[in-house]
């Protein structure tokens, strides 16, 4: 055998060693050690979306909302490739992200912020889509009250359905 299939024979046994070792997508790792992809928010009120990792690439979009939630889903250098509620994907500069969990409320209708995970507990407040708040924590999927996430809204502490949230996975463990 060549060198070279020997080469390409061994990149291949370690490509399937990774692959069935990862349990999805939150299983890569980064430059940084951190899982991608992962949530962070934007660290400013002003936050330049650009089309390539560098200052010398056009600035494609403008964010104006400190807290909002978006997704890392690459890295380069002090770069990160992000990803927003919409979709809408491109880099921002490192020092512009903070890892702190926030979550945005998602959909079309006004949702009750219960006091304990159900529906039929008592509503803290009615909170309308596009609020930003703390993600203080979501129970693993598996548990009794899964698929809620107890947040905090400007004070106002309770629990929104975990489908209701961009800003944490559908399965994720949030403590």
């Amino acid at each position: 055998m060549s060198a070279c299939r020997r080469g390409v024979g061994v990149v291949l046994l370690a490509l399937a060693a990774m692959l069935s070792a990862g349990s999805g997508p939150a299983a890569a790792q980064s430059e940084t050690g951190l899982p991608v992809p992962r949530f962070v928010t934007l660290r400013a009120d002003e936050v330049n979306l650009r089309t390539g990792p560098g200052e010398q690439y056009p600035i494609e979009w403008i964010y104006v909302r400190a807290g909002l939630p978006v997704e890392i889903i690459a890295e380069f250098g002090n770069w990160r490739r992000i990803r927003d509620f919409e979709g809408i994907e491109g880099w921002v500069f490192h020092s512009l992200l903070s890892g702190q969990r926030n979550v945005m409320v998602q959909g079309e209708d006004i949702l009750p912020l219960q006091e304990e995970p159900t529906d039929t507990a008592r509503t803290v407040a009615l909170v309308q889509p596009g609020v930003l708040g703390g993600l203080d924590h979501c129970p693993p999927a598996d548990a009794r009250d899964g698929d809620w996430c107890f947040v905090d809204l400007e004070g106002r502490r309770g629990w929104l359905p975990r489908d209701s949230l961009y800003g944490v996975y559908p399965f994720e463990e949030v403590e």
